[in-house]
């Protein structure tokens, strides 16, 4: 099995491309598996053998017709599993596109640092440092049972596994019904955290009320800042940092609540710290969406929140009858 991981160099506003592109790689395989805002994961499984080209010959192809088409360049990784396909994206450069095959993925491996590994948070991470296995050739070559004891018996299995090469991921087909996006574009670089949160509001109340006219809720809300240049924050400066931030929290319970979205998107927002960021545009995507009638809401004695929830209900209606704009909190109405 190969798998192709793709990521397309997407400007803002980026959502509306991004089906186009997935239709793009549907023409070489069916098996792809939507990775929003801006990628995708592809099995050419059938495909090498139909198309008579390997995958890196087939990436080729795809990079050149997204340029032609959409105008949209992309990095592309290839491994035997999605796992080995997104680490060789990492090391992706423009026009190239690194493969890693089942004989190769040792050595691909082994000189990474254990962080690398998907999967692998900072804690695990500096434990198995302070053991001198800071890097996964190391980890490969250690005893399973000594990792065990380290992580956990099931982390410590998985863990030797993928530092083996042994990836067990697959491609899971979904498209992007199961995620809803707002995304909030600034019409200039924006400096002003008040600006900054009264559009995490604005597209925080889109996606509460398209989430119950569809009657459905998410459980993952996902934040991306997409900055000018990168951001300084708290810790030190930001030299060599992305220009995107990308933060997802899972809600307290599945929810269409908007009140709750805007609490969340305000908390992650809050959490990167940034000073004097300059940011091109604010996104909010609600993931994994399920029917509202199969979702369990915790009962409170708390009034607000209940004069909250049966006010969102009249306004919902009105702006069904009078439009978007036909009700809105104060601080966008300004």
């Amino acid at each position: 099995m190969t798998v192709l991981c793709v990521r397309f160099h997407l400007p803002p506003p980026y959502e509306a491309a991004l089906p186009r592109l997935l239709a793009l790689l549907e023409e070489f395989t069916p098996v792809v598996e939507a990775l929003p805002p801006d990628g995708a994961l592809a099995d050419l499984r059938g495909a090498e053998r139909y198309f008579g080209r390997d995958a890196v010959e087939l990436a080729a192809v795809i990079r050149v017709r997204a340029l032609a088409r959409y105008g949209v360049d992309c990095a592309i990784g290839a491994g035997p599993g999605p796992m080995l396909a997104r680490m060789a994206l990492r090391d992706a450069r423009p026009g190239t596109t690194p493969a890693v095959t089942g004989p190769t993925a040792g050595e691909f491996l082994a000189g990474k640092p254990v962080a690398a590994l998907p999967g692998v948070g900072a804690a695990t991470a500096r434990t198995l440092d302070e053991y001198g296995l800071g890097t996964l050739g190391r980890v490969a070559a250690a005893p399973l049972s000594t990792l065990q004891r380290l992580v956990g018996a099931r982390a410590g299995r998985d863990l030797y596994e993928k530092a083996n090469g042994v990836d067990r991921g697959r491609v899971v087909p979904d498209g992007l019904s199961s995620t809803l996006a707002a995304e909030r574009a600034f019409s200039r670089d924006e400096l002003d955290p008040g600006r900054h949160r009264r559009a995490l509001l604005s597209a925080a109340g889109e996606l509460g009320a398209r989430l119950r006219s569809q009657g459905q809720v998410c459980r993952t809300l996902t934040l991306t800042v997409r900055y000018a240049e990168p951001p300084r924050s708290r810790t030190g400066p930001g030299g060599g940092s992305p220009a995107a931030t990308t933060r997802r929290r899972t809600l307290r319970e599945p929810t269409a609540h908007s009140a709750e979205l805007t609490r969340t998107a305000y908390g992650m927002y809050e959490a990167l710290g940034l000073q004097r960021a300059r940011v091109r545009a604010l996104s909010l995507r609600a993931e994994g969406l399920a029917p509202a009638e199969g979702a369990s809401h915790q009962l409170t004695f708390d009034p607000v929140d209940e004069k909250v929830r049966r006010l969102e209900e009249v306004a919902d209606r009105a702006r069904a009858k009078f439009g978007p704009r036909a009700v809105m909190p104060g601080t966008l109405a300004a």
